[in-house]
């Protein structure tokens, strides 16, 4: 042990502690901070907290890189956080400076570490600094003691790391623990992610679930830290100290209920999970497929949910959930697994899932239609701390390079990289873990960095590259195909922190329910949603329970693409548990503070302007090549004519894209201008001082300053439509 503080662990009031840990590794300092009642008012908890943390933390002088030490990796649970009685409450949010995008990165993650910290006393885990050597900290809210642990005799993958850290500290057989591990993916890839513990009470082993995106296992494993563990014996309601605890368990029963009467009629979540969603995106013409060319697949039948009903082992122990009381029991596994590659080739293993995003990413979008190679991908991605949808978007790049013709062997390190190559995908993982070769040294640190690379040292066209390379911000796109829903093209391009599903997931919204068929009704959607979905990062909630299992009347409602019913239901919980009476409006209020707090921390590290919102990948827009403009003729002709009143009868493959194009570029700058205009913002993207006084974070000097030396710059003329039709 190299250093130890023994503390009492402070009494939880209405949801919160009020205290935040700080850890400083360059010198193993360890420091208990208050709440202010500011920051309490301000930023809710959770990602609020974790933001404000950093934004305190860091140098203000400067922009910080990810692998500076005054870099932090802020962990936080929320006020809802760790409630027994209620379902998805068991969710950590983590944030740090992104290796891949240079601004705030939040993950939003399952498992039992976030409620372990909060029960041990704390809002917030605030880590900074650089350990000379490996590292581990033990949080022990039992005994009431925090403890810096040297790390080097631990091994190196995720699930080794935590079964030695469970038994060495158990005192309950692995119930009272959590482990956030990463692994020997984040010594080399940008792409590295974190993994939480939780216990499967029905198998009686610890399982998993990860902060994928953006790259915070480099920044842990950067820091020399080698695995978080929290302990706590027991979790109650009372512990949290609601405000009204008759309301909390209330409203969580009815809740509850709601999911076990009508999830079987619905998505399933308790059966099959997210792994039911592949059949549907399919069916819309929304499953990315060899790099997002296309949105369905013969072969893709294999990777529909009967197949992973089938696969998810042992049913009769039934499912458990990343969170003890959670009524949607998503968190199903393939038990008795045996890889066929890598370190733990011929062993039985337990595999967490696949979710959808490993089925699509891992699977279609590569060409692999094999379950067991998608799950073994999967095995090995948690084992080394690799996300899978970047993993999959960054394969599926190189893949259509390597079929093209522009690269070959050469550029992939002897590697065979045809659509489908599964066991060639695999080396190239391993090679991650092993720092070594084209996976260890280039592939590793994704999309952007290889679209550089390949233009430098092989001559490859950037143009090309920057169509189908699907990135944005430095981040890779999750798993949806977006070309015919301008809706969902604006939900990766305008978000705070790149092509992620967590901010505006609004594909299913528009592309199955027609839930907002006007240009209106999409920027609405661009404001509400992103403002709607930051609610539950605050206060440490999952959103499945929110819209993948709905009120049997929801279609029925005035807005039934928000859910009221549920809307309603946790304006209740929030209630009852801080005793702040609240409405669904003032959820949204507080998450649009944070979100706008965040888009001014973007431009304080250099980005956050209309220009960094700008030029996604053109495939996440429209048909990049004639091959995909003829796999859908008639829509594509059928556009043409309808909307941009184009006789196209005459017309080359060539031509009909060059048109569609430019319709389509004009479409995404004209939905920028209205959705910006909606959240009140300027032209350029920045929140107008207005908007910052209206949510009460003009307090705050540095955001006041910021704000007025960028409010009246104009954005580049080439990122604005050609008409002010919008605008105006």
């Amino acid at each position: 042990m190299l250093k130890e503080l023994k503390y009492d662990v402070p009494k939880i009031e209405k949801g919160y502690s009020d205290h935040t840990l700080y850890i400083n590794l360059d010198d193993n300092t360890i420091k208990i901070k208050p709440v202010g009642k500011e920051m309490k008012e301000t930023f809710t908890g959770g990602k609020g907290y974790d933001l404000w943390l950093m934004w305190s933390g860091l140098p203000k002088d400067r922009v910080v890189k990810w692998d500076d030490p005054e870099n932090e990796i802020c962990i936080a649970n929320g006020p809802l956080g760790g409630v027994t009685q209620y379902p998805g409450a068991g969710k950590s949010i983590v944030t740090s400076i992104s290796p891949m995008t240079g601004i705030p990165i939040d993950s939003n993650v399952g498992g039992y570490f976030g409620p372990h910290l909060k029960f041990s006393g704390f809002d917030a885990l605030e880590i900074q600094g650089k350990a000379k050597n490996d590292v581990y900290v033990f949080i022990d809210g039992d005994s009431g003691k925090i403890e810096i642990h040297d790390g080097s005799d631990l091994p190196d993958t995720a699930y080794e790391i935590t079964r030695v850290l469970t038994e060495r500290h158990t005192a309950k057989e692995g119930k009272d623990i959590s482990v956030v591990s990463v692994g020997p993916g984040g010594d080399h890839a940008y792409m590295s992610c974190l993994n939480f513990s939780w216990w499967d009470m029905r198998r009686n082993i610890p399982r998993y679930k990860q902060a994928g995106r953006g790259g915070i296992g480099a920044v842990f494993r950067n820091k020399k830290i080698k695995a978080l563990v929290a302990k706590i014996d027991k979790i109650t309601l009372e512990m949290n100290g609601p405000a009204d605890i008759e309301g909390v368990k209330k409203v969580g029963r009815e809740h509850s209920k709601e999911i076990l009467d009508l999830d079987a009629k619905q998505n399933r979540m308790r059966t099959i999970g997210t792994g039911h969603l592949p059949s549907i995106m399919d069916e819309f013409d929304l499953l990315p497929t060899r790099n997002f060319r296309a949105g369905s697949d013969p072969e893709a039948k294999n990777l529909f949910g009967d197949v992973w009903e089938n696969l998810y082992t042992d049913h009769s122990k039934g499912w458990d959930g990343c969170w003890r009381p959670c009524a949607i029991n998503c968190s199903h596994c393939i038990e008795g697994f045996m890889p066929k590659t890598g370190p733990f080739k011929g062993k039985k293993v337990v595999v967490d899932g696949p979710e959808y995003e490993t089925i699509a990413g891992c699977g279609s979008n590569i060409g692999i239609f094999e379950p067991h190679w998608v799950a073994e991908l999967n095995f090995y991605c948690d084992a080394y701390g690799i996300d899978t949808i970047s993993f999959g978007t960054t394969m599926g790049f190189v893949m259509e390079l390597f079929e093209e013709g522009y690269i070959n062997e050469k550029a992939t390190g002897g590697h065979v990289l045809n659509w489908g190559a599964s066991e060639e995908a695999l080396a190239v993982l391993h090679e991650i873990a092993e720092g070594k070769g084209f996976g260890g040294e280039h592939f590793g640190k994704g999309v952007a960095y290889l679209k550089k690379h390949f233009a430098d040292e092989y001559d490859i066209d950037p143009k090309h590259m920057q169509d189908i390379g699907m990135e944005h911000k430095g981040l890779e796109y999750s798993e949806y195909v977006t070309k015919e829903s301008l809706a969902q093209q604006g939900g990766y391009g305008l978000t705070l922190k790149g092509p992620q599903h967590d901010e505006a997931w609004l594909i299913f919204l528009d592309m199955v329910h027609n839930y907002m068929p006007t240009f209106e009704d999409k920027a609405e959607a661009l404001h509400y949603f992103p403002m709607w979905r930051t609610w539950f990062g605050l206060n440490g909630l999952c959103k499945l329970p929110w819209n993948d299992v709905v009120p049997a009347d929801n279609a029925d409602t005035d807005e039934p693409a928000k859910v009221p019913g549920h809307v309603s239901f946790y304006a209740r919980f929030f209630s009852a548990m801080t005793g702040i009476e609240s409405k669904g409006d003032d959820l949204v209020h507080r998450s649009e503070r944070v979100y706008n707090f965040q888009r001014i921390f973007n431009i304080r590290q250099g980005k956050g302007l209309r220009i960094n919102d700008s030029n996604p990948p053109y495939r996440s827009v429209g048909p990049v090549t004639n091959w995909e403009y003829e796999s859908r003729p008639e829509r594509y002709d059928t556009f043409l004519q309808e909307k941009c009143g184009i006789d196209c009868s005459n017309m080359s493959t060539s031509e009909k894209v060059a048109k569609l194009r430019g319709y389509r570029e004009e479409q995404y700058k004209l939905l920028a201008d209205a959705a910006y205009k909606r959240r009140g913002w300027t032209r350029n993207g920045v929140p107008t001082m207005e908007k910052v006084k209206s949510l009460d974070l003009d307090w705050i000097p540095e955001v006041v300053d910021i704000v007025k030396k960028h409010e009246s710059t104009a954005p580049p003329p080439d990122t604005l439509p050609e008409s002010d039709d919008a605008w105006a």
